[in-house]
């Protein structure tokens, strides 16, 4: 006997004290539904309802199920409901994960835009690096994350590439804060701030290799974790560092690279045959939180030493890069 279903004739035919009412509110035979009632009855063993010339009245015994009906079939609803959000994407859990130095403006749009896109889900989301989160991802616990390239891209799929051209940050008596571009060869002799190389390895060792083959050789290169840190290197003349455009802080400037040298991708990936809904809900919302508060383009500008092509939805590519603004170093 299908429980559910016969208490959910039960319900009806107590709210209506009438058999042939309650048929017509269910659209079935008044026999079929009379049947249904007593082997309900037999199956629980307890007289539901007393008949009589107007209709049925609950029993002692019947008023005590339908209580208990009430609450059954209310959670019998509500876990239908969460079993269809998890379909659609509407609900349930999604771990995901973006760099340490994505932005305070990036990551808040991210939080606020997954519930436009998945009502009722659940966003677990972590700071880790680039490193850290192709370990998880290819451990199970990461469902997606925002990665910056090159990286390993073993059996995942990747989201839109986004790209974002660098400039140079830099105090603003430095004698270079004069142009308002910047050659790239005209850093050499200068101390550069970077993120830590373990960060995200691939990219640290592509940038500098960017910066030789424009003729820059920096005299050092700081490997940066904290922001204040790396500002304070850059207000005191000790150094400047390759950041996409910003606002600059007091006693800094930022200055656009001639000809457009440097960029950095950035995409998010996921395990290749794992985009279910809430996974395309997070994607959707980190690439418009990037656009929006980290002033990525969706094309790589023309001129970029870096080469790489778009990649689409659902499909391996080359990642997009990360832009973020010079009061969120590192990097």
């Amino acid at each position: 006997m299908d429980l559910l279903r016969h208490l959910r004739y039960f319900r009806t035919v107590a709210e209506e004290g009438h058999v042939g009412r309650a048929a017509e509110r269910l659209r079935m035979a008044q026999p079929s539904l009379s049947q249904r009632i007593q082997r309900l009855e037999r199956e629980l063993g307890v007289r539901l309802f007393d008949r009589n010339s107007r209709g049925v009245a609950l029993t002692p015994a019947g008023r005590v199920v339908l209580t208990e009906a009430v609450e059954l079939l209310a959670a019998a609803d509500r876990l239908g409901g969460a079993v269809a959000g998890l379909r659609s994407g509407t609900t349930g859990a999604i771990r995901a994960a973006v760099p340490p130095d994505l932005g305070g403006a990036a990551v808040a749009g991210i939080l606020t835009g997954f519930p436009e896109r998945s009502p009722g889900g659940v966003l677990d989301l972590r700071e880790l690096t680039t490193a850290a989160q192709l370990r998880e991802l290819a451990a199970g616990t990461l469902d997606v994350g925002v990665l910056r390239h090159p990286c390993a891209m073993a059996d995942l799929e990747l989201g839109p590439m986004l790209h974002q051209p660098l400039g140079v940050l830099l105090a603003a008596e430095d004698p270079l804060a004069g142009s308002t571009e910047i050659v790239l060869a005209d850093l050499t002799g200068c101390e550069l701030v970077l993120f830590p190389r373990e960060f995200a390895p691939a990219l640290y060792d592509e940038t500098l290799t960017a910066c030789a083959r424009h003729g820059c050789t920096p005299a050092a290169v700081h490997d940066v974790r904290g922001g204040d840190f790396a500002r304070a290197l850059v207000l005191s003349g000790a150094a400047v560092a390759l950041v996409p455009e910003t606002t600059a802080e007091p006693g800094t400037v930022w200055r656009a690279l001639a000809g457009t040298p440097l960029a950095w991708r950035t995409s998010t990936a996921w395990p290749r045959g794992a985009d279910g809904p809430a996974v395309r809900a997070f994607v959707e919302a980190a690439e418009a939180a990037l656009r929006r508060y980290a002033g990525v383009l969706g094309e790589r500008p023309g001129g970029l030493g870096s080469p790489g092509s778009p990649g689409s939805f659902g499909r391996p590519g080359r990642p997009l890069l990360f832009a973020r603004p010079a009061s969120e170093f590192p990097l």
